[in-house]
C-alpha cells in the first residue's frame, strides 16, 4: 500500500522523498553496522545508499534534460533548423481579434525539491535521534533507580558519637553512579534496585556503626559497607587465615592498605505462611575487596563486594575501578 502511493506522487517529490530516506536508513544501518560489527548490516546499509546514489544520478540527469531540452521535430518531419520552402503569396484576411493566450503556470521543479527534502530531512532526524530524544519509558528502557532516602528513620547511637560516620544512603548515592554499569562491564544494564540501611556491626551491642548500601543489576550486584572499628587491614589479613576465605590477595588501593577475599553469601528463606523460615544456605560465591579507612591503616574498613546468581563475578581489575571510582564520593569523616 504504502509502495502504491509512492509511486502516485509526482517525481520532482517521489525521487527527494526517496533519496531522503534512502540516505537516513543507510547511514543510519551502515553506523550500526560498525557499532556492532556485524558484516550483514554493512551489506545492508550499503545496499540502501548504492540504490540511493542511482536515484541522485536520475535527478540530475533529469535536471539536465530539463535545462537544455532537445530540438523537437515538426510534425512534417523536418527540424527548426532546416529552411521549409516558401509559401505561396495569399491574400491576408481580414484579422479577427484574438483572445489573449492563458499560458499554463508550470510546477517548480525546484520548489517541489526542496519542499520534499525539507520536510523528509525532518523525519528523518526525527528517526535517527528519536531513541536519544524520547524518554527511556518510551524504548522499553527504565530509568535508573533511586536511593532510598536518608532520613526516614532514625540513626542508631553509634552514628551520632564522633567521629562522624556516613550513613548508608549515603554510600548508596556514591555507589549508584551511572558509570557502575559500565565498570562491572555491562553497560546497556540499568539498575534494577537500589537499598541502604544503616546497621551496627554484630556482637558489638550497637556500639560500632556499620552502614551499608547495595545496588542490583540483571546480571550483578555490589554491596558497600564501612566497618566503624578498630580492626586494621593487617590484622584483617591475619584473621582470615582461622576463616573461610579464599584467594587472598594484599593490595593498595587510593594509597590505602588493602586486601581480596572470595568467600560464599547467605541465602536465608523466610516463610510467610509458618512460624519459622528456611534453614541459612551457602549463596553464590563473591569476590571482596577491603580498604583501610586512612593511609595509615589504624582502624575501620571499607568492604566493596561483587557477586552474582550464576557464581561468577568480574575480575579483580574490575573491582579495584569501581572502588576507586565510589570511595572518593563517600563524604569524609568529620572529627
Amino acid at each position: 500500500m504504502l509502495g502504491f502511493l509512492v509511486r502516485l506522487l509526482p517525481f520532482w517529490v517521489r525521487e527527494p522523498l526517496l533519496i531522503v530516506v534512502g540516505s537516513v536508513f543507510g547511514v543510519r544501518i551502515a553506523y550500526m553496522a560498525l557499532d556492532e560489527k556485524d558484516w550483514v548490516l554493512g551489506v545492508i546499509g550499503a545496499v540502501f545508499l548504492v540504490v540511493t546514489a542511482l536515484r541522485v544520478h536520475t535527478v540530475v540527469q533529469a535536471l539536465r534534460a530539463r535545462r537544455n531540452p532537445a530540438p523537437a521535430a515538426s510534425v512534417d518531419g523536418t527540424t527548426p533548423d532546416t529552411p521549409a520552402p516558401a509559401p505561396a503569396p495569399q491574400r491576408p484576411a481580414p484579422a479577427a481579434p484574438a483572445a489573449p493566450a492563458v499560458r499554463e503556470k508550470e510546477p517548480n521543479a525546484w520548489g517541489q525539491a526542496f519542499a520534499a527534502v525539507a520536510v523528509f530531512a525532518a523525519l528523518g532526524a526525527a528517526v535517527w535521534l528519536g531513541p536519544k530524544l524520547l524518554p527511556s519509558e518510551a524504548h522499553g528502557t527504565p530509568h535508573a533507580v533511586s536511593c532510598p532516602d536518608g532520613q526516614e528513620t532514625e540513626l542508631p547511637s553509634a552514628y551520632k558519637k564522633p567521629p562522624r560516620t556516613v550513613t548508608g544512603a549515603e554510600l548508596c548515592e556514591a555507589l549508584n553512579t551511572p558509570d557502575l554499569a559500565r565498570l562491572l562491564g555491562t553497560p546497556a544494564e540499568t539498575a534494577t534496585g537500589a537499598s541502604a540501611s544503616n546497621n551496627t556491626a554484630p556482637l558489638t551491642g550497637g556500639k560500632v556503626a556499620q552502614p551499608e548500601a547495595k545496588v542490583e543489576f540483571d546480571t550483578y550486584t555490589v554491596n558497600v559497607a564501612v566497618t566503624y572499628n578498630h580492626l586494621s587491614i593487617a590484622q584483617y589479613v591475619k584473621l582470615m587465615d582461622y576463616g573461610n576465605e579464599i584467594d587472598v590477595k594484599k593490595t593498595e588501593v587510593l594509597g590505602r592498605p588493602a586486601v581480596f577475599s572470595s568467600d560464599h553469601t547467605m541465602k536465608i528463606e523466610i516463610s510467610l505462611g509458618g512460624a519459622s523460615g528456611g534453614p541459612v544456605e551457602q549463596g553464590p560465591l563473591a569476590r571482596t575487596l577491603a580498604v583501610a579507612l586512612d593511609a595509615k591503616d589504624r582502624g575501620g574498613y571499607y568492604e566493596i563486594t561483587v557477586w552474582s546468581t550464576s557464581g561468577a563475578f568480574p575480575d579483580d581489575d574490575v573491582l579495584l575501578d569501581i572502588t576507586e571510582k565510589v570511595l572518593p564520593a563517600v563524604p569524609a569523616r568529620k572529627m
